[in-house]
């Protein structure tokens, strides 16, 4: 499967990162925006495909994992989360079976689990 092109700078996507890490409560729109949307792309370059489909409202949204892909209408594995809840797991600071307890992310289907590709950046 051919890779996707980044659409995020990396630099500018790592520096997103970091500023949200540094302070999630201070971190302005397009600081969050851009660090959603880089970590997504991170993650559809790990984890290639198009059988989970990624979605981080407002702000973006990505298909990953190998496995069936799907064409029309909602796909069978979906992730849905806050834009806080996505970048805390992204950089590590909140585990997959803690988000999914606390009840942050919807997971829906049997490819669902991202955990084998989080944490995408260091803390």
């Amino acid at each position: 499967m051919p890779t996707r092109r980044r659409r995020t700078d990396v630099e500018q996507g790592a520096a997103a990162v970091r500023g949200w890490a540094a302070d999630p409560a201070a971190a302005d729109r397009s600081t969050v925006g851009t660090a959603v949307r880089f970590t997504l792309e991170e993650l559809a370059a790990r984890a290639p495909g198009s059988s989970v489909e990624v979605r981080v409202p407002p702000f973006g949204v990505t298909q990953c994992v190998q496995g069936p892909r799907h064409t029309r209408g909602t796909p069978p594995n979906v992730v849905e989360a806050d834009a806080a809840t996505w970048l805390a797991l992204a950089t590590g600071a909140l585990d997959w079976a803690g988000a999914v307890a606390a009840g942050r992310l919807q997971a829906s289907g049997e490819r669902a689990d991202l955990s084998a590709w989080l944490p995408l950046v260091p803390p």
